[in-house]
């Protein structure tokens, strides 16, 4: 079953040095992990929506590890 989580706020050089780290230590992208990166948007209603990027993780063990090294 996929995981996702999403780290909010951080820029795109950000995401891309963690996205690095994680092909480093050996993951790859499309078999263990996928990220998407959506910018900030104007809503008239509630205002601004802040940038985020949403991770998938598709084995529970590598979100685990990810969430307490990114989200702590």
């Amino acid at each position: 079953m996929a995981v996702t989580i999403n780290i909010e706020h951080k820029n795109p050089n950000d995401i891309m040095d963690i996205v690095r780290e994680l092909r480093a230590s050996g993951l790859v992208q499309g078999v263990h992990f996928d990220f998407a990166y959506h910018q900030s948007v104007w809503d008239d209603m509630i205002g601004e929506i802040p940038r985020y990027t949403r991770f998938t993780f598709y084995e529970d063990k590598y979100s685990t590890l990810f969430a307490l090294k990114y989200l702590s």
